[in-house]
């Protein structure tokens, strides 16, 4: 009787050195299985380089301007906020260097306030161009793109708007009567953070030549300068 309990108790145990060791190749099995794919996705994911693609994607974000006196006068404002939305292509030419043109719909203007005669006054002149940035860009790494290049933009409106307690303005022009350069040259520098298919971009631009035609604008003569943050997303 002893016997066939030893004998029953050690097929026991070998049943559950089986099973054990079942389980133990399973969770070895699974675990290399894991192990590989994750470092496959991390390889995918490490060796994703988009240097050397052409990529085209949407961007919007907001425009910082200002604008300056180009020839010394004094003409003080303040900054506001635009509208910057639009599209890019990004085209490699070799895998550190390429080309990027874009398309873009862009606010920029002024605001200011003060006080006359004891009545106080705010204004905000709003224009809006067409901007076509045509950048150089260089690329050390996949993650950053440094760019840098002309502008030519378009001026399709301008709308001014003036408070007081006296007087209320808001008026758009269309430049029928006033002589405004509507083709304006400029210059862009920023840099692109790529994340995967995102794009976090950061500009800074001003205009080479002045908003006046032959001078016998009404409008104060300025040059426009503007800092520009937009998110965009590779298609």
């Amino acid at each position: 009787m002893i016997q066939l309990q030893m004998m029953a108790t050690g097929r026991m145990r070998d049943s559950y050195k089986i099973i054990n060791n079942t389980k133990m190749k399973k969770l070895t099995l699974m675990i290399a299985v894991a192990t590989l794919m994750v470092g496959n996705s991390f390889a995918q994911s490490s060796g994703d380089d988009i240097r050397e693609k052409i990529s085209i994607g949407l961007k919007v974000g907001a425009n910082y301007s200002n604008v300056y006196d180009s020839e010394g006068e004094q003409f003080n404002a303040d900054p506001k906020f635009g509208l910057a939305t639009g599209v890019f292509v990004a085209i490699p030419i070799g895998k550190y260097l390429g080309v990027q043109p874009e398309l873009l719909f862009s606010q920029k203007g002024f605001q200011g306030s003060g006080s006359v005669l004891g009545s106080e006054y705010d204004f905000t002149r709003t224009t809006t161009f067409i901007d076509v940035p045509l950048l150089l860009a260089f690329k050390p790494v996949s993650m950053i793109t440094i760019l840098a290049g002309p502008q030519y933009s378009y001026l399709i409106k301008e709308k001014y708007v003036f408070n007081s307690a006296i007087v209320n303005i808001d008026q758009q022009d269309e430049f029928e009567n006033d002589n405004i350069r509507k083709n304006i040259l400029c210059f862009l520098g920023g840099v692109d953070l790529n994340l995967s298919s995102l794009v976090l971009g950061a500009r800074v631009g001003w205009d080479l030549q002045t908003n006046k035609g032959d001078g016998t604008s009404t409008t104060p003569r300025y040059k426009n300068m503007w800092y520009q943050a937009t998110i965009g997303f590779r298609l």
